[in-house]
């Protein structure tokens, strides 16, 4: 029978026999309330408070688990149970979306006029999403639709002219833009003066003038209907959802009016499942905010694509050699979801709607494995675009920027944004990354969680011939003349301080590996989908020992560790982290010689402390606890 304890407003289970750390000694211990610097990063442990045991009782969870929930700011009865619970039925009304009954009754008129109707996306994995979803909801409904992507060097982003004159010609009647539009006034105007109507469908922030006051005068484009959640009149509940769930909503208010009966509900049905599953996906590929709506949508989708209706997202899960029972955000962001990108930047992202479009297994397989083949060669391009920005930021002493802005002109401007997330990864400030384009120069923007990228940038407008996008990510147009001008002001309207820029590891829990059990691995999964907004918890331990160690994998690079926790109990461990730098940190602390007795076999005592995840490692049939080590000091 476990012994409890209660260790600051929780309560916590040991085994019968095992050591309980003492309140002072061990849980509020001078090293877990400080902040501790560990490769640049500092380590907080979070202390937000609730009646953990309360919650744990009332919906039968483990008091760690509720503890989680509330370092997730849920709280309350209703958001806790649509956290653990929330269903289809938790999702918000499409209704509930400014201008979205202006859509519903211009594009209901057009399909019953039999007006041809052409859906304008964009080329990442968002605007394909999005563009598949309109196309198939509308031809649901009986609409003569198609669809028009942008070529990324041809066109660059978003609508132009040459798109408008291009649809004017085909006889098409009705534009509806999706993933972009937001911010084409102009286009838009040229278009209705060629005859067009246009609905658009966006995500992106609302461009806007600042008066003299400092208010802000937001300018929506004069469409027929404008839905973007992002409007200061709009008061759908989550405002932070992708392209795609904006299109998935107007198809959803859609095919509420044209199929009613009961006879043809569960055809509707069926397409908004599939649907549901590219909403899904591209929520996690544009990196939306997992909580509240997007979670719930996520947590379906991935249900849904276990066993997808999409015989191209099928054949993607199959190429990339991924268990369909096994798929979780984490492929759709780091596997799935660049092969779907690759298209884009080194071809034509017409070719990933064709895979989503797909008739038959043999088809979507042929499409898959060269989406895979692109983004395999697309990996080394931004390899050695990596590499390039590296040696520029620290030849020309950019490093000391605030805002990091390089300039590479020979890299391919479809890997900008790429890029540009790597510099940021590793310089921990906001970074640009500029190409030379066929006309002046293009380039992406990655930022931190201290700095809203598109209000940033609102501020250094006159630079730019073109520019969207939102608080994390960004893209733009600009004259070369105006690089080194628009690189100065950026830094000198930043207001990020060193502590903003200091990068911070929030640990959830500072719990002894004793607690860790398989049925509170279990639990864990509750939390799931992890992703950007609902991260995976991190848990902390001070002193455990290692005692044995080995060097692992294909490559050797990765390490397993027997450790103890001083209670008693041993442990696996495994670090898939940069082992060259781990054993240095070994060499440091027990020397050299105890770090090649470690690795040859002989038994150690290796004093350490350590962030990490509990896991179940599942090998020849048989399951076992295992220690994820993330970090270490």
């Amino acid at each position: 029978m476990a012994m409890e304890f209660p260790v600051g407003d929780s309560i916590y289970k040991m085994m019968p026999g095992a050591k309980a750390p003492a309140a002072e000694g061990f849980w509020h211990s001078t090293l877990f309330r400080e902040r501790i610097q560990v490769s640049m990063a500092k380590w907080f442990v979070m202390a937000k408070k609730a009646d953990f045991g309360k919650i744990a009782a009332k919906y039968h969870i483990d008091p760690v688990i509720a503890r989680l929930i509330r370092n997730r700011d849920v709280v309350g009865d209703e958001e806790i149970y649509k956290y653990l619970k929330g269903g289809r039925e938790d999702l918000y009304a499409p209704s509930l979306l400014k201008d979205m009954d202006k859509a519903v009754a211009v594009l209901k008129g057009k399909i019953d006029g039999g007006a041809r109707i052409r859906i304008i996306g964009d080329y990442d994995a968002d605007g394909i999403c999005a563009s598949y979803i309109l196309l198939k909801g509308l031809t649901a409904c009986g609409a003569k639709a198609d669809t028009v992507i942008p070529h990324r060097v041809k066109d660059g982003y978003g609508l132009n002219e040459t798109l408008i004159e291009e649809a004017a010609e085909d006889g098409v009647d009705t534009v509806v833009t999706c993933d972009n539009g937001i911010a084409a006034t102009s286009q838009i105007a040229y278009g209705k003066k060629l005859g067009l109507t246009v609905v658009v469908t966006d995500h992106h922030e609302v461009p806007y003038e600042e008066g003299e006051d400092g208010s802000r005068l937001y300018q929506l484009p004069d469409a027929a209907a404008v839905v973007d959640p992002k409007r200061e009149d709009c008061t759908y509940p989550c405002r932070n959802i992708c392209g795609a769930l904006v299109a998935y909503k107007l198809v959803q208010q859609l095919l509420e009016e044209y199929v009613q009966s009961e006879d043809t509900g569960s055809g509707k049905n069926e397409v908004l499942e599939e649907l549901l599953e590219i909403a899904a996906f591209a929520t996690v590929c544009d990196l939306m905010e997992l909580k509240d709506e997007n979670r719930i949508i996520v947590k379906c989708g991935l249900e849904n694509m276990k066993q997808s209706r999409n015989l191209g997202l099928k054949a993607l899960i199959e190429v990339c050699g991924i268990e369909p029972e096994q798929l979780s955000s984490y492929h759709i962001g780091f596997v799935l979801g660049p092969c779907m990108n690759a298209t884009g930047r080194l071809d034509t992202a017409k070719r990933a709607l064709e895979l989503l479009q797909s008739k038959s297994r043999a088809e979507a397989v042929e499409i898959a494995q060269e989406l895979k083949n692109l983004n395999d060669i697309r990996k080394e391009m931004t390899v050695k675009g990596t590499e390039e920005a590296i040696a520029h930021i620290e030849e020309e002493g950019l490093f000391r920027d605030r805002v990091l802005v390089a300039y590479l002109p020979e890299v391919h401007e479809s890997l900008a944004g790429i890029i540009a997330g790597r510099i940021r990864e590793k310089y921990g400030r906001p970074a640009f990354v500029l190409t030379k384009g066929e006309e002046g120069v293009k380039g992406s923007g990655r930022s931190v969680e201290s700095y809203h990228m598109y209000e940033e940038m609102s501020s250094c407008k006159e630079f730019f011939t073109k520019y969207g996008g939102h608080k994390m990510a960004a893209g733009l147009s600009m004259r070369e003349k105006d690089v080194k001008a628009f690189r100065e002001k950026i830094n000198e309207k930043c207001s990020l301080t060193e502590a903003d820029l200091e990068e911070k590891i929030h640990i959830d829990v500072a719990m002894p590996l004793s607690y860790v059990t398989k049925e509170l691995v279990q639990e864990l999964k509750l939390l799931e989908p992890f992703g950007e907004g609902n991260r995976k918890p991190v848990f902390a331990q001070k002193d455990i020992h290692i005692l044995n160690g080995r060097v692992m994998g294909k490559n050797r690079n990765v390490g397993k560790y027997g450790v103890t926790d001083g209670s008693g109990n041993y442990f696996d461990m495994v670090y898939f982290g940069d082992l060259e730098a781990f054993d240095k940190f070994l060499v440091e602390r027990a020397g050299e010689y105890m770090v090649n007795r470690l690795y040859s076999g002989e038994r150690v005592d290796i004093p350490l402390n350590v962030i990490y995840y509990p896991d179940i490692n599942k090998y020849k049939g048989k399951e076992s606890l295992q220690i994820v080590m993330k970090g270490y000091c």
